[in-house]
């Protein structure tokens, strides 16, 4: 605990200051302001030995512990009855705008020669639930902090001119309220950034954005089962155990959302669990965040970049042809 306590504490204090920045500027989501501070952090010259030295095993508890108990946590927001209340055709367009994503990333990621698991990841935060997703993909897979910084970065910076770019095209492409908001569910990446987008066009959008941007977290679960399975596959037995199919912590997140689904959870139950969650992944994407060498990045990431903003755009233009079926 002597070793993990210097780590964590940081992480929990970046974790309230991002809370704190949330309520000053309620358009700023908390999860992107806990990445966006630690990436800060992480580019301070004086503070990088302590990062990489006494304060480097407490935050790689926060970036994987704290991160997978988060995503648990994030099943309790997930009702099956919400979402089958989409509608058929709904759910199917959103899960093809998932599946169409991370397949047409992944693709473009191999065919520009992202290193290790990039192109896996980077398929995970653009097509499904920004950082929480990479840090479960990650888990599944066993990439390491520094794989997982650069795609923390892409979809923190796209999510983050989302929150710009599509209220502005609201109007230009013709869409109603409830057709934004369906359009900002399906193809914004992190739920923050979802919340905040949405809000613009009143509580109607904002509902049904929720809705189906839980609909994506949910395909969380068959995509990391899907990922794991291929990686078993590939394993070679020197190198290590095989991954399970389904990591415990998903496990968990399907095991809460069955919860909440079936089972009439207390509201205060919900909401001191929702708080929970969100301090877990603040504190987890803090540390992710103070992982990223702006430097670096800039030097030998041009690749990622180019990656991140295709899907960005990818996951946007398929996502208003779901409104369009809809």
């Amino acid at each position: 605990m002597r070793e993990l306590m210097p780590g964590l504490a940081i992480a929990a204090s970046a974790a309230l200051v991002a809370w704190l920045a949330h309520l000053a500027m309620p358009a700023v989501p908390i999860l992107t302001a806990a990445v966006a501070l630690g990436i800060l952090v992480g580019q301070v010259p004086a503070l990088q030995p302590a990062l990489a030295g006494r304060l480097a095993p407490g935050l790689q508890l926060a970036a994987r512990r704290l991160l997978r108990l988060g995503i648990v946590l994030l099943g309790l927001k997930l009702s099956l009855v919400d979402i089958a209340g989409l509608g058929w055709i709904t759910i199917l367009t959103t899960i093809a705008v998932v599946v169409l994503t991370f397949a047409g990333t992944i693709g473009l990621g191999r065919a520009l020669g992202l290193p290790g698991h990039q192109p896996v990841l980077v398929a995970s935060g653009f097509a499904i639930c920004g950082a929480s997703a990479i840090g479960a993909m990650g888990a599944t897979v066993r990439a390491r902090d520094e794989e997982q910084a650069v795609p923390v970065a892409l979809v923190t910076l796209c999510g983050t001119l989302a929150i710009a770019v599509l209220p502005a095209l609201w109007h230009p492409l013709g869409l109603s309220a409830t057709g934004f908001g369906h359009w900002v569910g399906a193809g914004v990446h992190d739920v923050g950034q979802v919340v905040a987008t949405a809000q613009l066009a009143g509580p109607a959008a904002l509902a049904v954005a929720v809705v189906v941007k839980l609909t994506r977290v949910l395909m969380l679960a068959p995509m990391v089962a899907i990922t794991a399975a291929v990686e078993r596959r590939r394993a070679i037995e020197p190198a290590g155990p095989h991954p399970p199919i389904v990591p415990l912590f998903i496990a968990g997140f399907l095991a809460a959302v069955l919860l909440n689904s079936f089972v009439p959870l207390p509201e205060w139950l919900l909401t001191g669990a929702d708080v929970v969650q969100t301090a877990f992944l603040a504190t987890a994407l803090f540390a992710l965040g103070a992982s990223i060498r702006v430097v670096e990045l800039v030097h030998t990431g041009w690749r990622a970049l180019v990656v991140g903003l295709t899907s960005w755009v990818l996951v946007a233009a398929l996502a208003y042809g779901a409104v369009l079926l809809g």
